[in-house]
């Protein structure tokens, strides 16, 4: 007798790139996979909650370099349900935020096969907190932005020149090739001194932070070579990573990670 195949996706957050920040329910979730579809900036450390099994391919997408386009994908993860059940779709960050979670559950759905969600922890929360930046503080910043730098049209957000007008933290991601552009913005705005913080590979043994102003966080960039995957924090928040730098160079030594700092 032929096995009853019963389909169903379960799109898991695999966290900011720390394999140890995946989530509970998502490694039970990984435990129970017939096939697991992963991106990218999904930690491949992960992989190994997965039954030896399990098929494991292989999705990520980076600029310039798409193993699958959308589309494709979409339709892999309906094949593999039907054919071998429960495919996990493990995504980097959190699926629901830039991550096209809701595209892919409402094309899963559109064939009847039923998806669950498992949320994971946004590099965007996560990464500040790392390097010990709130981003929010009591008297310095009541909110926070958290923006795409690139847009479904390749452009900047225009979201990002109604965040420079605020005095809120502004979290910026896939935005750093538009970074000259961000800076016009804010020195647009008068804030040529706002503290900046960049971060890259954030909460990973390779993570690089440059912390600047406005004014000097290009120059940083190109002196520091500093490329995506970065998230871009943008407030009075930043400040607090300096009062914290005895901590994380403790951080540096057990983690070999490189902190350049901006001239004062």
């Amino acid at each position: 007798m032929h096995k009853i195949v019963k389909p169903k996706v379960t799109l898991v957050g695999a966290g900011p790139g720390d394999p140890d920040l995946l989530t509970i329910k998502g490694a039970k979730a990984l435990a129970e996979a017939n096939v697991v579809l992963y991106d990218a900036l999904a930690n491949e450390e992960l992989l190994c909650y997965a039954p030896k099994k399990a098929l494991k391919i292989f999705v990520g997408k980076r600029k310039g370099s798409h193993a699958y386009t959308q589309d494709q994908i979409n339709q892999l993860i309906v094949d593999n349900a039907l054919t071998y059940g429960h495919v996990v779709r493990l995504k980097g960050g959190d699926p629901f935020i830039f991550g096209r979670g809701s595209e892919e559950t409402g094309y899963v759905e559109s064939f009847g096969i039923p998806t669950f969600v498992i949320p994971g922890i946004s590099s965007s929360i996560a990464v500040p907190a790392s390097q010990g930046i709130s981003l929010t503080k009591r008297g310095v910043s009541e909110s926070f932005w958290v923006i795409t730098g690139t847009t479904s049209a390749r452009q900047l957000s225009k979201d990002v020149a109604l965040a420079a007008q605020s005095s809120a933290t502004v979290v910026v991601l896939m935005g750093m090739s538009k970074l000259e552009q961000i800076v016009a913005i804010f020195q647009a705005e008068s804030k040529g001194e706002t503290p900046v913080a960049i971060i890259q590979d954030g909460t990973t043994p390779q993570e690089k932070t440059g912390i600047g102003t406005i004014n000097t966080i290009t120059q940083i960039v190109r002196d520091a070579n500093l490329s995506s995957p970065a998230i871009i924090v943008i407030g009075e928040v930043v400040a607090d990573h300096k009062k914290s730098s005895g901590f994380y160079k403790e951080l540096k030594s057990m983690h070999n990670k490189q902190l350049v700092y901006g001239k004062e």
